[in-house]
């Protein structure tokens, strides 16, 4: 099942009242990472303890800013309040995304749209590399890849000659592990460090001014047959929207691999523009996440802010 989440959220966006550095404006290129370092605490926190339905303060602590700044920053960073991402995280919530909406997967449309939510995503245009290419190992291609910040924390951007071929990210001090990580999906490439000519693409996929229809990102998948089908039903899920594995291996033809589509979606190497944060569980527990499910709830809080801001 997929849904759009509610459209109770606040509109647009509050000047910035404090010049604290936690809040520094954005332009700088550690601002994204300061906020969401910040940001990091506070929904560790709400995860840990919405049962009880915190309140601000709580959260504010937690995170080591005061209430004021940790308002204006979930605005700034998400557009929404703190209490209304808390309550974008709740189980019950995510229980209803899954119930109260019909599966888009199944009702895509024509154009390649599957609702109002994938007006506002990546608008991404995709090729599968060749079986051949794939068995190889990545052998005699030359991989560029760069660290850059992101709403998510820090990002490893890989590109091919032929468009985007990797999106991970890493949490402070943990950046070259997160690489070797990557690499070992393309064994016999060469990978080369190239942060200036990754910045574009790294901005490219991260500031929204530029997600645009007629400028799709290109994206390169490097998997088996059945990663690329699962990966290739991820791009119909809209942003602000959740599907289930059960979900996705239906609409791949295949029912009964739930478990097996769980572990494609773990293995899909472009995160983020190939949304495999919006697969939930049956229950609509926010399941595990390859780069941590603090990030993964950082993703569906942040997309329903910018679904909800425009």
């Amino acid at each position: 099942m997929v849904a759009k989440l509610p459209q109770a959220y606040i509109k647009g966006m509050m000047n910035i009242a404090t010049s604290d550095h936690r809040l520094a404006k954005p332009g700088s290129q550690n601002a994204a990472l300061r906020d969401y370092d910040s940001v990091r605490r506070a929904i560790a926190f709400i995860s840990e303890h919405w049962r009880a339905q915190p309140n601000i303060d709580a959260m504010a602590d937690a995170a080591g800013v005061t209430p004021d700044e940790l308002h204006h920053l979930f605005r700034r960073w998400a557009g929404l309040t703190p209490k209304a991402f808390m309550q974008a995280l709740t189980l019950d919530h995510a229980k209803g995304l899954l119930r109260d909406s019909a599966s888009v997967l199944d009702a895509a449309l024509d154009s390649g749209l599957s609702g109002p939510g994938r007006l506002h995503d990546l608008f991404v245009t995709h090729e599968a590399m060749s079986p051949g290419e794939w068995k190889a190992g990545g052998a005699g291609m030359t991989l560029r890849y760069g660290f850059h910040p992101s709403p998510f924390g820090t990002a490893i951007v890989i590109a091919s000659d032929r468009g985007l071929a990797g999106l991970a990210f890493a949490d402070p001090g943990q950046e070259q592990t997160a690489l070797a990580d990557m690499s070992r999906r393309w064994p016999n490439a060469t990978c080369i460090e190239d942060h200036a000519g990754t910045a574009a693409l790294a901005q490219r996929i991260f500031d929204t001014k530029l997600w645009r229809p007629d400028q799709p990102l290109r994206v390169v998948l490097i998997g088996t047959d059945f990663e690329v089908r699962v990966w290739e039903a991820l791009l119909k899920v809209p942003m602000g929207c959740a599907t289930t594995y059960s979900d996705v291996a239906a609409n791949i033809c295949n029912p009964k691999a739930s478990r097996a589509v769980g572990a494609a979606v773990g293995r899909n190497p472009v995160s983020f523009v190939v949304p495999c944060h919006r697969v939930l569980g049956k229950s609509g527990a926010l399941t595990g996440y390859h780069w941590g499910i603090t990030r993964k709830q950082a993703m569906l809080g942040w997309e329903a802010g910018q679904v909800n801001a425009a």
